[in-house]
């Protein structure tokens, strides 16, 4: 199905919360409400089974339960990487962002994917907000100065630092009652959380107080020393062809003390098993595995060329996806599009009434109101003497 048969469905939601009704009588109607939901990523590369595991297939599930808007986050991405070079992979990996959240199932009639440096109304939400939260606060963020040093960043950036406020306005923009997030991640929710507490309570309740919802599980890399990251070179992306999952996979860490396939191995914590665990649907074949490897009657290659057949049988139907997408030229950038109008929409609600609850829109209408009024009179009297 093209996205121009969908594109109508996709624009017709309600501004507040999407409403379904049921009449299963005459004279009785039912509306339930769906709320809220927001997260996403930052555009830094092509997506990865540590993407899927952590993240996309919660979102999956997650699009039938709430409204949904998936933000690629751009801007945060420019906290550390901030080149020339680095804002323009942006094109592509905005890009490959989109397609692999469509391609794992993510259904652009159901849910918004939407470019955050294209939402102008966050960048001055990012500004009052700075104003309601302390540096002190932000500085006990433990999270922060793990990502300063993930980046080799040896001085705390202010944009580093203010990372959680653009987080609370990109939150707070569609006002989101939920917010996936990783473990890491709760810290910043409870931000968010305080800063809208804040702004209900010294102008007006706008803000539903959001929730946060602890995602899946961090999925360790090839080489078993780390969760599975691009900076580090230990991963298997979502759209790696059937020869390079096999070459990946038969190069993971295992058992390091197993150096015979008749020594017993290690199962709890051993990154193939954690793999199979994910990625084979066949529980009976993994748990014979792991009898076997226990005592010490299978082989390192056997187990990993089970657990390719695995993954790529996993991957098969997602890369069948791509190649459906891709065959529709600009699919993706309309789905893109068209979801970053509906957030621009939304967004400039949320900042207009953001705007009045703070009464700087008194301010403004009261200086135009007069400078229209003598401007006016200006060009009347200019009229006037022109005819006299």
């Amino acid at each position: 199905m093209r996205l121009s048969e969908l594109s109508k469905d996709c624009c017709d939601r309600p501004q507040d919360e999407s409403e379904v009704v049921l009449q299963p009588s005459p004279g009785i109607i039912y509306k339930m409400k769906k709320k809220r939901l927001l997260t996403g990523d930052r555009p830094t590369g092509k997506m990865h089974l540590g993407h899927y595991v952590g993240s996309i297939k919660n979102r999956v599930k997650l699009q039938d339960d709430y409204e949904c808007y998936f933000i690629i986050a751009d801007l945060h991405m420019l906290t550390t990487k901030n080149t020339k070079e680095d804002i323009f992979a942006v094109r592509e990996n905005a890009y490959e962002v989109a397609i692999a959240n469509l391609a794992c199932g993510l259904d652009p009639t159901k849910s918004t994917i939407y470019l955050q440096s294209a939402i102008h109304a966050v960048y001055e939400m990012n500004l009052f907000f700075e104003n309601l939260v302390t540096v002190e606060r932000l500085s006990r963020l433990p999270s922060l100065k793990d990502m300063a040093r993930s980046a080799n960043i040896s001085e705390m950036p202010f944009g580093l630092l203010g990372y959680p406020v653009l987080q609370a306005a990109d939150i707070l923009m569609p006002r989101a009652h939920i917010v996936p997030v990783g473990k890491d991640n709760q810290a910043h929710v409870e931000i968010t959380r305080e800063i809208a507490r804040r702004f209900n309570y010294l102008y007006e309740e706008i803000f539903p107080i959001p929730d946060y919802l602890v995602e899946g599980d961090t999925l360790i890399g090839t080489d078993g020393n780390a969760k599975m990251s691009k900076s580090l070179g230990n991963t298997i992306y979502l759209f790696d062809d059937e020869k390079e999952v096999v070459r990946k996979v038969h190069g993971m860490y295992t058992d390091p003390n197993r150096i015979r396939a008749d020594i017993p191995g290690t199962v709890e914590g051993n990154p193939i098993f954690i793999y199979h665990d994910n990625f084979n649907p066949n529980k009976k074949e993994v748990e014979y595995l792991k009898e076997r490897y226990r005592v010490g009657r299978v082989g390192d290659v056997e187990v990993k060329e089970k657990l390719a057949t695995a993954i790529n049988n996993f991957l098969d139907p997602i890369r069948e996806r791509r190649a459906e997408i891709e065959a529709d030229s600009g699919f993706v950038e309309q789905v893109i599009y068209e979801g970053t109008l509906r957030t621009e929409e939304l967004a400039n609600e949320t900042l207009m009434m953001m705007r009045k609850a703070m009464g700087l829109t008194g301010v403004w209408n009261k200086f135009s109101r007069k400078a229209r009024k003598r401007i006016a009179n200006q060009e009347q009297e200019a009229v006037s003497s022109a005819v006299e």
